[in-house]
């Protein structure tokens, strides 16, 4: 007596059925869910704290002018946390292929990449516009805050990067 442990398919149907079981044609959505949420999360945080940032730098070029190329750090740090989502998008935008060959487990994986680093970047941005505000507005009346605000910025775009990199870190895994 022989056990296998793999079975064979008897016929025709049942490994058409396998197939339809690990390759759905709804697979493909849940990667471009994925594509789509890096770069639209992400930017939304970008464009939060861009705002937020941005005014805070024009109502304080009003008083003090010579603090304006100073106090655009954080509109800038807001504008990287755009790149981590496009980036992450154009990496699972280069995976994606037909339902024939993309399995829905790689959609759900490149779904949680997009999730990550979206998500992160929404976080970071957020927090980079609330810290730039106060830190602009505060800067101008104690120049000796720069520093101190420096250091929350960067803790606050660091929350960004890790969720590049826990997607990075999920695209290239290969179940």
């Amino acid at each position: 007596m022989n056990i296998s442990l793999f079975v064979e398919p008897v016929d025709e149907n049942q490994s058409t059925d396998n197939q339809l079981v690990q390759y759905p044609v709804y697979g493909p959505f849940y990667g471009i869910m994925g594509v789509a949420s890096s770069i639209v999360f992400s930017s939304i945080g970008a464009a939060y704290g861009t705002a937020v940032s941005g005014t805070a730098i024009a109502s304080t070029g009003v008083m003090r002018p010579e603090l304006i190329m100073k106090s655009i750090i954080p509109v800038v740090m807001a504008g990287i946390i755009a790149i981590y989502g496009l980036v992450v998008s154009v990496l699972i935008s280069g995976k994606l292929d037909s339902a024939a060959t993309y399995s829905v487990v790689q959609g759900y994986i490149h779904l949680a990449a997009g999730l990550s680093v979206g998500v992160c970047g929404l976080a970071s941005g957020y927090a980079i516009g609330c810290v730039g505000e106060a830190g602009v507005r505060n800067t101008a009346q104690q120049p000796r805050l720069f520093i101190g605000i420096i250091l929350i910025l960067i803790f606050a775009e660091v929350l960004g990067l890790y969720g590049m990199i826990v997607a990075i870190y999920l695209y290239t895994k290969d179940i």
